[in-house]
């Protein structure tokens, strides 16, 4: 039977068998349900190939741990990977249905804050792709990052159920349930002469269960998995309670139990709230090495031998407490002395690191530690121990060091360093581009640096092509196919073919009227959920990234106000038309991010509706920004705002996104900008603001905030109109907190505002010459190849795994 056959049987077959419904009575989103049962399906065959030839061959597998997975939608990107998008637009076509449409009832699964869990999306993809042996663990949250509603300007969160329609793509699997425990207490292990070796008892136990989805790869057999967990409680409904009446005691332990991962990211602005996170992060890393552990021994494993056959890749500090658990496992159940057990854990382990700030790096109150994992702190302490006699036999006498290095910080509240632990106890640490990695051995953790130089390394990150490129923008992908042929999907460095044609005229009016059409679907967008009509010719302006001080969404819309000045100032003067598009999530508890955003809204509202102003400028800030979103988005800019503080961004992928599909950069070097400046060329990119080192000295002499603002009428007038309250009427002090920041304007906004003011004219110059401007986009296109995903994963796989691919071959 021909794929497009098989496909409208299998979507009848599940409509009827699987939902129970008629297609004359099944719901839009029936319709999504079936389909999406029946791509599915195309994968089972494969799924289980897949796990049965990693089992007969035994090869070494990296196991990727995140608490993060941005994963978005999942049907398009799988019918993609599958190579039978076309076919099921087809399929749709004969049974009376438009594809995009049953896409859309799709939720996004938002199980995750931003960038890292994104990236971790993006890696389980190109892991596949690359037929590496993998496998993905995390969370799987109840609710995810909240869903953002704008109300009077103000950011409202809302919860975002992203399951309480059901999700067809997981599996669960009740015969992988694992046992977790908390609390308790430690006592001498029975007939042990090893005084490190301890019981844990009288713990409190909950279920983790496991939930499968499959992650295809692109032209592929392989598909690997991805299993999260979810909370259970070990105990049955209490009938007596519930006879008696007592109904809310009844059920009370198994909802405190699924409170565990009822939500991504627990307000932990109080004690409940952080010991909530922390039995998340244990139980993601407890129920993930017992499963690890048991997978190896039957493949034939002896634990002494464990990191021939196993890589674990800790996604930032989150799941750092593996490195105390499986030192548990190891001491305490498998018996092996502790310089084994030890040798044997820093060569499983790697950790990525992903903030260059100290203030970001997750620090547990030992309190807390010794409550919850009363046996994990004794084994904190015992690897601290350990670890300062090496540093105090090297540094004799230096006791500076041994503080600046503990695990341990003491203070007020005595702290476990997660970072350190997660450095001492891995193999190899990673930064995330090439000027992060150097900031790490050179700044943050420098001491760890000279003690261990070759456990650093770098691993620029990358985003997909087959998300980002071919299913984003399907119009410009297919015509770069044409161009060179299809294999830069798989391939991005072959994109580099279309850079001979970035000055002939007739591919530079395809790409020009590519981004239009994707404008004008942005446009409608805006419109229906913002009710404002936006100039599609104008500069599509955008900065979509979660919203924090250091990333200065600040200095955009204070940059906006500046333009609406300039017109007020001279209304008949030329002035290239600019859509400002803001979209960003403030963390609930993010007091001065959540202000920042009721500010963008609020100039939005007065410049949207000054008739004088007209479709010279427009401020738009979308709401509920998530991948789905940044799908519609990303297309459609025109320019990428990439503006943080000089030393304070990591990487970035956002600016990766933007590049691969025709947008140019304006942006500081910092992170990944400093490698896209590299790639694309200096005449590709917009570069302003001062370099890390100039920051540095600045910051080392003394920086007073004023004396930049005092240097530019323009910012000070900016200021002054905000202060006045024109941008907030009767409420003159509500923008009061944001104007106080530039006291001591931690990311120098004021010092930055006139280079960024100047960079932005030159755009709008440059923007005015279209065929210029399109041959920059296609330039940014070609040379985006080191920029992809598959690469980042190709890197680790040499430099930090030592894995090798491992093909599904399919008779």
């Amino acid at each position: 039977m021909k794929i497009k056959e098989q496909l409208i049987e299998s979507y009848k077959h599940h409509l009827r068998c699987s939902l129970g419904k008629r297609p004359d009575k099944a719901s839009s989103h029936d319709k999504y349900q079936a389909l999406a049962l029946a791509i599915r399906d195309l994968m089972v065959d494969k799924w289980i190939d897949t796990q049965i030839a990693y089992e007969e061959l035994n090869p070494k597998t990296v196991y990727y741990l995140s608490l993060e997975y941005l994963i978005g939608r999942t049907l398009g990107n799988s019918m993609i990977n599958l190579e039978v998008f076309d076919v099921a637009k087809e399929a749709m076509a004969e049974l009376g249905m438009e594809l995009n449409d049953v896409r859309e009832e799709e939720m996004d699964a938002g199980l995750g804050n931003g960038g890292l869990g994104r990236l971790a999306a993006c890696f389980l993809d190109s892991m596949a792709t690359l037929d590496l042996p993998a496998f993905g663990y995390g969370i799987r949250y109840e609710y995810g990052i909240f869903k953002q509603i704008i109300d009077k300007g103000c950011q409202i969160e809302e919860p975002d159920n992203w399951l309480r329609k059901g999700n067809p793509w997981e599996i669960m699997r009740l015969e992988r349930a694992r046992t977790i425990h908390f609390y308790g207490n430690t006592k001498p292990k029975r007939n042990s002469k090893k005084s490190y070796q301890k019981e844990w008892c009288n713990t409190e136990d909950v279920i983790a269960m496991p939930y499968d989805t499959p992650i295809p790869g692109y032209k592929t057999e392989n598909v690997n998995t991805l299993r999260l967990w979810s909370a259970r409680s070990m105990y049955d409904f209490n009938l007596h309670k519930f006879n008696e009446g007592d109904y809310l005691n009844a059920n009370l332990n198994a909802l405190q139990t699924e409170n565990i991962t009822k939500v991504l990211y627990p307000n932990d602005n109080n004690y409940e709230g952080k010991e909530l996170r922390l039995k998340q992060q244990y139980l993601l890393v407890s129920a993930t090495l017992q499963d690890i552990i048991e997978r190896f021994k039957v493949r034939g494993g002896v634990i002494e031998k464990l990191y021939e056959k196993v890589t674990i890749q800790l996604n930032d500090t989150h799941p750092a407490l593996a490195v105390p658990e499986l030192m548990r496992i190891l001491v305490d159940i498998e018996d092996l002395e502790w310089e084994e057990a030890w040798s044997i854990a820093t060569k499983v382990f790697n950790y990525t690191n992903h903030t260059l700030m100290s203030e970001a790096l997750e620090r547990w109150p030992v309190s807390l530690l010794q409550k919850l994992l009363p046996r994990h702190m004794e084994i904190v302490y015992e690897i601290n121990h350990r670890f300062l006699r090496i540093i105090a036999n090297k540094f004799p006498g230096d006791t500076e060091i041994l503080s600046r290095m503990s695990l341990i910080e003491n203070g007020h509240e005595d702290k476990v360093r997660m970072a350190y632990l997660a450095i001492v106890g891995s193999s190899h640490t990673n930064g995330v581009a090439a000027l992060h990695t150097e900031l790490l051995k050179h700044g943050l953790f420098v001491d760890f640096y000279n003690l261990y130089p070759e456990k650093f390394v770098n691993v620029t990150n990358g985003i997909t092509p087959r998300r980002w490129l071919k299913k984003a923008n399907p119009e410009l992908a297919s015509e770069i196919t044409n161009l060179i042929g299809g294999d830069w999907v798989k391939n991005l460095d072959l994109l580099k073919g279309i850079e001979k044609f970035k000055d002939d005229k007739k591919f530079q009016k395809i790409v020009h009227e590519i981004k239009q059409n994707n404008k004008k679907e942005l446009a409608e967008y805006i419109l229906e959920h913002n009710g404002v009509t936006i100039n599609i010719d104008s500069i599509f302006d955008v900065q979509v990234k979660r919203l924090h001080e250091y990333k200065r969404q600040l200095m955009n819309i204070l940059h906006a106000v500046a333009l609406y000045l300039d017109i007020k100032d001279n209304p008949d003067a030329k002035f290239v038309p600019r859509t400002i598009i803001f979209g960003a999530k403030a963390a609930p508890g993010y007091y001065l991010a959540k202000l920042i955003i009721h500010l963008i809204n609020a100039v939005a509202d007065v410049i949207n509706n000054d008739q004088e102003v007209g479709d010279k400028l427009k401020i738009v800030f979308l709401a509920n920004y998530r991948v789905s979103l940044a799908e519609k988005i990303i297309p459609a800019s025109d320019l990428s705002e990439q503006i943080s503080l000089a030393g304070t961004e990591a990487s970035g992928t956002g600016n990766m996104k933007f590049a691969l599909n025709g947008a140019l950069t304006v942006g500081t070097m910092d992170g990944a900008n400093v490698e896209i400046h590299d790639a694309v060329g200096a005449d590709n990119i917009f570069i302003f603001g001062m370099k890390v080192d100039e920051v540095n000295k600045l910051r080392g002499e003394g920086y007073r905030p004023q004396d930049f603002i005092d240097a530019s009428p323009r910012l000070k007038r900016v200021l002054e109109l905000i202060r006045s309250g024109f941008f907030s009427p009767g409420e003159i002090d509500a923008f009061k907190p944001i104007l106080e920041t530039f006291l001591y304007d931690t990311y120098m906004v004021a010092a930055d505002f006139e280079p960024y003011y100047e960079i932005q004219q030159e755009i709008s110059k440059e923007f005015t010459d279209i065929d210029k401007w399109t041959e920059k986009a296609i330039v940014n296109i070609a040379n985006m190849g080191m920029f992809s995903s598959d690469r980042s994963i190709n890197d680790y796989a040499k430099k930090v795994w030592d894995i090798t691919p491992c093909p599904v071959i399919r008779g």
